[in-house]
């Protein structure tokens, strides 16, 4: 599986700077501590590469259905008041992803990319309410044709401290594609309509292009 762009550089680096330790301890140190340190490290290399892994998910696309735009786990569904960009009630669901999980961000919908902007902040544990107005995060607004609004919050954790966002205002987006990338722990948050058909549970598991968040249909 190819790994991310995002990637590349810290997985060149940490595979040469091990491989350059274990050179160096095979001339210095026993051969049974050498064999550990080398256990060790394979195993440091593949939560890397499973970190930055990208795996192809082709999205057949729906302007009627709200894709996830995160792997992960839900958790948090409930209608709250968003201060930042709608200043109404919106419901908000929050996606946490592990350092296990794919941390590819996509564009739960077609539109333009209507608002965006970054915010520096906190670093509270990514699951945490707090963590939704006070950690560093972006904030992105897709206008669908029909003129919708839908935002996209990625934010950042205890030990994510790097999130990348391709968004510009101004662009057209499509379904599925990349919307950035969050290094390590995380989250993402999407604020919908109060009238939008959830279809996803409280703790359930979800994948990117792949699991349906919810359905709106707007009546013209």
């Amino acid at each position: 599986m190819r790994p991310h762009k995002e990637g590349i550089t810290i997985i060149f680096s940490i595979f040469t700077g091990l491989l350059l330790v274990n050179v160096l301890l095979f001339f210095i140190t026993p051969l049974l501590i050498c064999y550990i340190f080398l256990g060790c490290s394979a195993i440091i290399c593949f939560f890397i590469l499973q970190f930055f892994r990208n795996p192809k998910r082709p999205v057949i696309t729906n302007d009627n259905i709200v894709l996830c735009p995160a792997d992960g786990k839900i958790v948090a569904i409930e209608n709250i008041y968003e201060p930042e960009y709608f200043n109404n009630s919106r419901i908000l669901i929050s996606v946490f992803m592990s350092p296990l999980n794919v941390h590819v961000n996509r564009y739960p919908v077609n539109g333009i990319v209507k608002y965006f902007k970054y915010h520096a902040g906190k670093y509270f544990v990514a699951y945490h309410p707090k963590s939704s107005l006070e950690n560093e995060r972006t904030t992105v607004i897709i206008q669908k044709s029909d003129g919708t609004e839908i935002m996209v919050r990625q934010i950042a954790g205890i030990i994510a401290r790097r999130i990348v966002c391709y968004a510009k205002e101004n662009t057209a987006v499509k379904q599925g594609e990349e919307l950035g990338f969050i290094k390590f722990g995380s989250r993402v948050d999407i604020f919908l309509p109060t009238d939008a058909q959830i279809m996803v549970k409280l703790h359930q598991k979800v994948k990117a292009n792949i699991t349906q968040i919810a359905r709106y249909y707007k009546i013209m």
